[in-house]
């Protein structure tokens, strides 16, 4: 399909198609009967009472329905006679494979959720999975949800700390691990991890079941610790059958990722999530049951959640889960698996974007690639450079690559180009419009609305479906985070600006906003025009205070491979954001590292960057991909400093 698109994002263009169009007016003018429609489009055991039901600041969805997530995720589909269609296919990038179809999942599920039963674990009960993206992670969200327990799935990778407290949050009785994850052609030990986080997070934890897949030697507590063999054997006779769940009643509890120190435990449930994602997969990703989708996540993030698991099996789709990083053994490992696999949609994160991007067209152009219809990209703004690169570069215009925004707390797709209804053009930078049900304005930090092209914060002005209700344990902190802020509107604290064709930019966190002689620049608008030289492959900015101006800009800057750092490539960057921003972008510094501090989702910690330049302790990184990367910058800054005087290192505005 040819893409169209408009680079201006003051060009006007007729974005209302009528079926988009019928959508958002469907959804506005009388959102009730909207969802109620949507929910119809799944099997409930017991219809709802009503559709929704205000309990300012909390709400609830479909009240008195009574479903079950992992029903209509594996169940229904075997009942319809599809048990022979392949539901998962699991890959790491040791080359590992195993497929299961439906009727294979749904046995494992139901064996699995036996087993929980067998530790005496039921409703309400939590479950913290800590382990790789690998079948029996999968199968454990889907047998948690199916006898009406909550998981807690935690990024195997988090250190003791984090993971503990995690588990202590949640009083977790059950912790699910493996004795190693495979990360860049390494095995990562996680049993260890796993013993520390539970010595030092109470005594709420029972068991602790270890799926053996190495040949190390690992510390073992007899009476508390279960090989996964026999976790699975003490299920035998114990019942795995489904349990009914009241509509808002919880599915999972997740922390989010985000780039602050202190998570929150954003609660989802079987009802308004469900809804949630299962349409927003059909409107916004275009989800089908005869495709074969990728998502390159990992489950301990929302997008694993919803958009390897959830989603894709409630949709009936062949869904994928890659375990490891996605350039190894080498950078074709994805355009491989497209083509061995037919991938039809694949949903990844700018942050692989641009790292794909530093080995060049090269590992693509060997592959076999038709069989790609679209592909998603979210975690952070797709900045225009990455985003020409995959379009044009890579897929020569044949098929659309789509930016879309989303956070933990709304569980799927909040803005996006609707492109399973009607694709829209696209802007590239832009994460398109607001999708159906979502009703959003920019405020001012008062709540003032601004004008076409004004930045502000993006709030949202009435609950939907996929948006949390609570956090775990905190009512208080969630009416005062989310919606005490402005009150009566749900706060993102994003920073954005919506076009006069109703496309939304985002330009960071509001609180990473940079201010230079009184104007707002936003970090993402700075990262993308640094990205927009030839030999960027990352950039991370961020403010510090300047005399003068009252900030000015720190950058830390990744260069492609094959290209080094040098005085006049600083000069040549600090032009490159003068020429696309105007002389109000005054860079102070830039400092080259080999990696930017990064969370395991793939979102920049800007806020350790402000750490950096200011001399400051970090705070809590549990989150972070690779610590190493916060001494490198350090490293950079600390050798930049000496000299922000001098005409290289920083370069006044001319």
């Amino acid at each position: 399909m040819k893409v169209e698109r408009t680079e201006m994002a003051d060009e006007r263009i007729d974005l209302i198609n009528p079926i988009v169009r019928r959508h958002l007016v469907a959804a506005a003018s009388d959102p009730e009967r909207f969802w109620a429609s949507a929910a119809d489009e799944l099997p409930w055991f017991r219809r709802w009472d009503r559709v929704f039901e205000a309990e300012p600041p909390t709400f609830r969805w479909f009240p008195g329905g009574e479903t079950n997530l992992a029903h209509n995720a594996v169940d229904r589909h075997v009942a319809a006679g599809r048990a022979g269609q392949t539901a998962l296919i699991s890959l790491n990038e040791r080359g590992d494979k195993r497929l299961l179809t439906y009727a294979q999942l749904r046995r494992e599920v139901e064996r699995t959720a036996a087993s929980l039963h067998g530790l005496g674990i039921g409703k309400g009960d939590r479950v913290t999975i800590y382990m790789p993206t690998c079948p029996e992670a999968v199968v454990a969200m889907l047998a948690t949800v199916r006898i009406g327990a909550i998981h807690s799935v935690v990024f195997a990778g988090f250190g003791a700390g984090a993971l503990g407290d995690r588990i202590e949050a949640s009083q977790s009785r059950l912790v699910l691990t493996a004795d190693v994850t495979y990360r860049k052609g390494k095995e990562v030990p996680l049993k260890g991890i796993v013993d520390q986080a539970v010595d030092g997070a109470g005594s709420s934890v029972q068991h602790v079941v270890v799926l053996r897949r190495s040949t190390s030697e690992i510390a073992w507590s007899h009476g508390r610790d279960l090989a996964w063999d026999e976790f699975l054997a003490g299920g035998e006779g114990q019942d795995g059958s489904v349990t009914p769940m009241e509509a808002n009643e919880p599915a999972f509890i997740l922390a989010t990722s985000g780039t602050t120190a202190k998570p929150k435990l954003a609660v989802h449930t079987h009802g308004g999530y469900q809804v949630w994602v299962h349409s927003q997969g059909r409107w916004c990703f275009g989800l089908r049951p005869t495709d074969v989708w990728w998502s390159t996540s990992d489950i301990g993030w929302i997008v694993g959640h919803s958009y390897i698991v959830y989603a894709p099996l409630i949709a009936g789709c062949t869904t994928i889960a890659y375990e490891g990083a996605l350039d190894q053994p080498d950078a074709e490992t994805p355009w491989r698996i497209v083509e061995e696999f037919g991938v039809t949609g694949l949903f990844t994160s700018p942050t692989a974007v641009r790292l794909l991007m530093r080995y060049g067209t090269q590992p693509a152009r060997a592959h076999d690639l038709t069989s790609l219809e679209r592909v998603l990209c979210a975690g952070e703004v797709l900045n225009a450079p990455a985003w020409a690169w995959l379009q044009r570069s890579v897929l020569e215009d044949r098929i659309p690559v789509i930016d879309h925004m989303w956070q933990t707390e709304t569980g799927g797709p909040v803005f996006g180009n609707p492109y399973g209804l009607a694709m829209l053009p696209i802007k590239p930078g832009s994460a398109a419009i607001p999708l159906p049900g979502v009703e959003c304005e920019v405020v001012t930090p008062d709540g003032e609305p601004c004008g076409p092209g004004e930045k502000g914060i993006m709030v949202i002005k009435k609950p939907f479906p996929g948006l949390i209700a609570s956090l775990w344990g905190e009512p208080e902190r969630y009416g005062r985070d989310y919606w005490g802020r402005l009150e009566g509107r749900y706060w993102t604290g994003d920073s954005a600006h919506i076009d006069e064709d109703g496309y939304v930019w985002f330009a960071g966190r509001a609180d990473e906003i940079i201010k230079i002689a009184g104007h707002r620049l936003g970090t993402i608008e700075v990262e993308t025009a640094l990205l927009k030289h030839p030999v960027v492959a990352e950039a991370g900015v961020t403010g510090r205070p300047d005399e003068l101006r009252g900030e000015a800009i720190s950058a830390f800057v990744v260069l492609k491979q094959g290209y080094s750092a040098s005085d006049e490539l600083r000069q040549e960057l600090v032009a490159t954001a003068r020429r696309e921003l105007g002389p109000v972008s005054v860079i102070s510094d830039v400092n080259f590292v080999d990696m930017l501090p990064k969370t395991r989702s793939g979102k920049i910690m800007r806020r350790v960057l402000k750490a950096v330049v200011l001399d400051q302790d970090p705070g809590d990184v549990t989150t972070i991909e690779d610590e190493g990367s916060v001494e490198e910058a350090r490293e950079a800054w600390s050798q930049i400093r000496g000299s922000l005087r001098s005409p290289v290192a920083a370069v006044p505005p001319r």
